[in-house]
């Protein structure tokens, strides 16, 4: 049994345990029904176990099956918990990367796509793409950038109306801005040592720029990466004693496409840019 799980494989089987079927878990991924099919298959070979039995069209979870979907939606919500506070990020410093882009190659185009979803460079959806796992894909080329630090914040407006809290009983009463409310995604935030609680979740978004508006107009509290906080008028950091949220981040592209001259010159540009946002911090 190979215990490191593939992320491509992992989401597959999400998608096909969701919807009942290749062929709709395919539809909701944007990828093939063979494609789809030899994910879920490469994961059943991996664990060792059968994750599916066919009942008539649909497929249906084995036991096995149901204890993986557990264990699965709580990746896909730590995935998503990291992706929230990076989105953020990502909507600051990349016009300004995009305005050097512009004066170092005026002949580029570049298209913007701001997106949680995890778009497929083996099939050409994107020929960059800012991810928060190491691919692990051959055809894929990777380079880990460094960690950023997230911490919990919360504008003055909020905390004057609602008091600044310095315990956890403090912070349980307070509106929590997160980007799922459902009983992984609360997990994966307390395993992190955020005391989150699903009562608290007053309001979601899958968009990091929409959740840290809504933070900064003073509706609750959440996570946000330092740097993109520390630029962000009166917002400021609450329980410090609680441990920061390492966000990792790995720039991909594809093999073939590395090599391409324009492609290369926005890799390294993004690199570059992003690196230097973390010495800043």
């Amino acid at each position: 049994m190979d215990k490191n799980i593939d992320w491509t494989q992992a989401r597959g089987f999400l998608a096909t345990a969701e919807h009942g079927s290749l062929s709709a878990g395919a539809r909701a991924l944007g990828v093939t029904q063979p494609t789809l099919g030899r994910q879920v298959a490469a994961l059943e070979a991996a664990l060792g176990v059968v994750l599916f039995e066919r009942v008539g069209r649909s497929l249906v979870l084995t036991p096995a099956g149901h204890e993986m979907l557990t264990h699965v939606r709580q990746m896909g919500a730590a995935a998503d918990a990291l992706a929230m506070a990076a989105a953020g990020r990502s909507a600051y410093w990349l016009p300004a990367v995009l305005a050097d882009l512009r004066q170092t190659a005026p002949g580029i185009i570049v298209d913007v796509i701001a997106s949680n979803t995890v778009r497929d460079l083996q099939r050409r959806e994107a020929d960059i793409a800012i991810r928060h796992v190491a691919p692990k894909q051959p055809e894929l080329i990777a380079r880990k950038l460094p960690d950023m630090p997230a911490y919990l914040y919360a504008s003055r407006d909020y905390l004057y109306k609602n008091g600044t809290p310095q315990t956890l009983a403090d912070f349980q009463r307070l509106d929590f801005i997160g980007f799922d409310a459902d009983a992984a995604g609360v997990d994966v935030l307390n395993r992190h040592g955020l005391p989150v609680t699903a009562a608290m979740i007053r309001a979601t978004s899958s968009s990091g720029v929409a959740v840290w508006e809504m933070v900064r107009q003073g509706l609750g509290v959440t996570v946000m990466v330092e740097n993109i906080a520390g630029t962000t008028p009166d917002v400021v950091r609450i329980m410090p004693q609680i441990a920061p949220v390492m966000v990792s981040t790995w720039l991909t592209v594809h093999r073939e496409v590395h090599t391409n001259r324009r492609i290369r010159l926005v890799y390294d540009l993004l690199a570059t840019a992003l690196e230097a946002d973390v010495r800043r911090a």
